[in-house]
């Protein structure tokens, strides 16, 4: 099974695949036991990456604020929800 790193590299798109697949099979009933939690570990930690990752990005967006002459006046902090 890949490593912390490993996951570290890859790019929230990969992550989040990966993680589906995982939530698949574990929703097939078809993995043994030990394959299961082994799953279960990989999915939580590709979970917190993306979790990571979203986090991030969210503290990267800010809306612009513009002036009366359409000139970006300052940053916000973007609000999601």
């Amino acid at each position: 099974m890949a490593t912390q790193a490993d996951i570290t590299a890859l790019s929230f798109e990969e992550a989040l695949k990966e993680l589906e697949k995982i939530v698949s099979r574990l929703e097939s009933g078809e993995a043994a036991l030990q394959e299961a939690i082994d799953l279960y570990e990989r999915g939580d930690q590709l979970r917190r990456q993306c979790a990571a990752r979203l986090d991030a990005a969210q503290a990267r967006i800010e809306a612009i604020r513009t002036d009366a002459d359409g000139r970006a006046g300052g940053t916000t902090p973007f609000a999601a929800g």
